[in-house]
């Protein structure tokens, strides 16, 4: 989200906030370790931007229609919910394939850990976290050229 323009409608504090309270929803949720806790959250953080992204391409919300900011329009800033969706579909077939790498690439992609921190969590070493993000940002690379 880092990238994302100063207007939109899903800000980083309101996701993890959301994130947060789906975690907390169910009471009696008791978190094996420290890797269970940052996985759950992970996949947490994926579906509520996944809901956001599928919530801005229905057509009662614009239907692919842009809201243009009059302030200051940067529309290199903004990013195709489209977009997100296919890392959605393309991470799901990671995960049909290796689902190690495609843990990798959420704690990366959705919660911004470091290889070392992914490394600690999954009980892997760090060299083999790096492999697998490197072999999972190809494969995802590939995914995406062959979509276009």
């Amino acid at each position: 989200m880092a990238g994302e323009a100063p207007g939109q409608t899903l800000q980083p504090t309101a996701l993890v906030h959301e994130a947060w309270l789906r975690l907390v929803r169910t009471p009696d949720q008791a978190w094996q370790n420290r890797a269970h806790f940052f996985r759950t959250a992970a996949e947490c953080m994926r579906r509520i931007l996944i809901d956001h992204a599928r919530r801005k391409l229905q057509l009662r919300h614009g239907g692919g229609r842009e809201r243009v900011p009059l302030d200051d329009i940067d529309l290199a800033g903004e990013h195709d919910p489209r977009q997100l969706l296919h890392v959605h579909e393309a991470l799901d077939r990671l995960a049909a394939q290796d689902a190690t790498k495609a843990e990798i690439v959420k704690l990366r992609f959705f919660v911004g850990l470091e290889n070392r921190e992914i490394a600690e969590l999954l009980g892997l070493s760090e060299r083999t976290v790096e492999r697998a993000w490197r072999f999972a940002k190809a494969w995802l690379l590939a995914e995406f050229s062959d979509g276009q």
